[in-house]
């Protein structure tokens, strides 16, 4: 039977329980054995689609086209579980889900109510991922213990336990031990809280991850144990990592945690071997070059709003053994003092995705001062876009030109709506979403970095390249690097004559991984690495 591990969080938000999801998958696979992830979020939003950057972070889309938590992005970088959209389920699907089946009498005229159908539905979305193929489900509980919306979620993984056996679900319980600094000691009475909230639900944890920023001493774990009615080696410490989140799972298995997971789940598995990820952290903490990198975009501010971003230009640094350092431009503070003034140190301007007018005019002149000045340059989604209106603005000569999203009677439209999306008048899951195929062009800067002239990646836009116009970019230099759909969308676009200038409509940061870096990425810092290079010789040449 299909075992099921459980992660629920406490004490307070953002401790991490995606992350730490992650790691126990990925420590399990290493062990040979079969998992897959689900998170489990309690907002009535039916997916995170249509919410605020600066409320949720990065909306992250999977191969079949969901929008979902940001949190899979962790599982899909640690891990190799397979995706989909039953891997996400928020209070709005559930709800709507039950309200459906009322609607068509499935309830015979029951009185329809939290538990049973509810709890039911909760129980249901996470059975769908036990089968046959599959040895540990790990299941993460969005939300804070305590919270009345968790209530829910928290009640059906009791009531599931009842359903499989005991002996076939474990609970871990992730919790904060806050280092009081005026007193000079570390206090355990609020997991003692959190816990105590959880077993008079009727869940009692089996293991304890505290999050801590200092070492937990022994008689700290034997009260935790003690009050919170677990074994020693139940109560594992999870220290913050100041040097990168892929030191998780090392920590965890100093614990003991795996092999704790494995006995308690009577599972069997092999040993483990983390050899490849010892490698690259070795990699990470030595690197052998450094490149800077400008990311210019409406939410810099905001870590989680371009996470994948910032992840996968890591793992480029990883790939070349070089410290990427990141700068985090605000589009609309170019607007104010200019692209000389804000980018002229750096050795690489990305450009990324987004919504709405606000900054725009900032990302197309950081743009034009990377395409004048040489400076290598990566363009994604509205990043492209931005490209796009640049070129031909500065180099077709189309004063004005612009995208449709922003100015419907502009006298050049070179970004316009995509045909199938003039009839759509919802906003939830209906972009042109997911996995699509796109052709190379042989002689092209990408298909040199994909080694392959087929590719699938993700897309999350309903705006696209006007195909009316492209003889006339052609014809002023710039290269169809991928088309799609027989040639009629235009999903990258370079500059021959460039260093390095590539733009792509979809989104590459969502298949990147720390031991494989996305091709692009990879490519991109490449080039910012031999710029900085190239630099720091002039520099020397000079002052010689």
């Amino acid at each position: 039977m299909t075992k099921h591990i459980f992660v629920t969080g406490g004490v307070v938000s953002s401790l991490g329980k995606g992350l730490t999801s992650a790691s126990v998958g990925m420590l399990l696979e290493r062990r040979g054995l079969r998992v897959k992830l689900q998170k489990l979020d309690p907002y009535i939003n039916v997916d995170p689609g249509t919410m605020s950057p600066y409320q949720h972070g990065e909306v992250y889309v999977l191969d079949d086209g969901s929008e979902t938590d940001l949190d899979l992005g962790h599982y899909e970088r640690f891990t190799h579980s397979p995706l989909s959209r039953a891997s996400n389920y928020t209070t709005g699907q559930i709800y709507l889900s039950v309200i459906e089946k009322e609607r068509r009498g499935e309830f015979l005229g029951k009185t329809v109510q939290v538990i049973p159908h509810i709890t039911n539905e909760i129980k249901g979305v996470i059975q769908k991922l036990a089968d046959d193929e599959t040895d540990v489900v790990i299941t993460e509980i969005g939300g804070t213990v305590g919270d009345i919306e968790s209530q829910p979620f928290l009640e059906a993984i009791r009531q599931f336990a009842l359903d499989v056996g005991k002996e076939n679900c474990l609970y871990i319980h992730l919790t904060l031990i806050p280092y009081l600094r005026a007193a000079g000691e570390l206090k355990t009475k609020p997991t003692q809280h959190s816990v105590g909230q959880l077993r008079q639900i009727g869940i009692q944890p089996d293991l304890l991850i505290c999050r801590t920023e200092r070492a937990v001493s022994l008689d700290d774990r034997k009260k935790i144990a003690l009050f919170c009615n677990v074994p020693l080696e139940a109560v594992v410490e999870e220290r913050d990592k100041e040097f990168s989140v892929y030191e998780v799972p090392l920590s965890l298995v100093e614990h003991g945690l795996d092999e704790f997971i494995v006995k308690r789940l009577q599972l069997r598995a092999n040993a483990l071997n983390l050899d490849d990820w010892r490698d690259m952290l070795h990699r990470m903490r030595n690197p052998k070059h450094e490149a800077s990198v400008a990311v210019v975009g409406k939410y810099a501010e905001h870590f989680d709003a371009y996470k994948s971003i910032y992840e996968s230009l890591d793992h480029a640094g990883i790939h070349h053994s070089t410290q990427v350092r990141i700068g985090k431009i605000r589009s609309e503070e170019i607007e104010r003092e200019g692209a000389e003034r804000l980018l002229s140190g750096f050795d690489g301007v990305l450009v990324p995705g987004g919504f709405g007018e606000r900054g725009i005019e900032g990302k197309i002149e950081a743009i034009r001062y990377a395409r004048e000045r040489g400076i290598p340059f990566l363009g994604i989604c509205l990043g492209m876009q931005c490209a796009v209106i640049e070129f031909a603005r500065h180099v077709v000569g189309m004063a004005g030109a612009h995208s449709t999203e922003f100015d419907k009677n502009t006298k050049h439209p070179v970004i316009c709506l995509l045909d199938a999306q003039r009839n759509v008048t919802e906003k939830g899951g209906t972009m042109r979403l997911g996995a699509q195929v796109a052709e190379l062009a042989p002689d092209s800067h990408a298909a040199q970095c994909y080694r392959r002239t087929t590719i699938f990646e993700r897309h999350r836009h309903r705006y696209e390249f006007n195909a009316t116009y492209r003889q006339q970019f052609v014809a002023k230099g710039l290269r169809i690097a991928a088309t799609s759909d027989c040639d009629k969308l235009v999903e990258i676009v370079e500059l021959p004559e460039h260093p390095w200038f590539v733009a792509v409509q979809f989104h590459p940061e969502f298949k990147s991984k720390p031991t494989a870096a996305h091709p692009l990425f990879a490519g991109f810092v490449g080039a910012a690495i031999e710029r900085h290079r190239n630099r720091s010789e002039r520099l020397k040449e000079e002052t010689a």
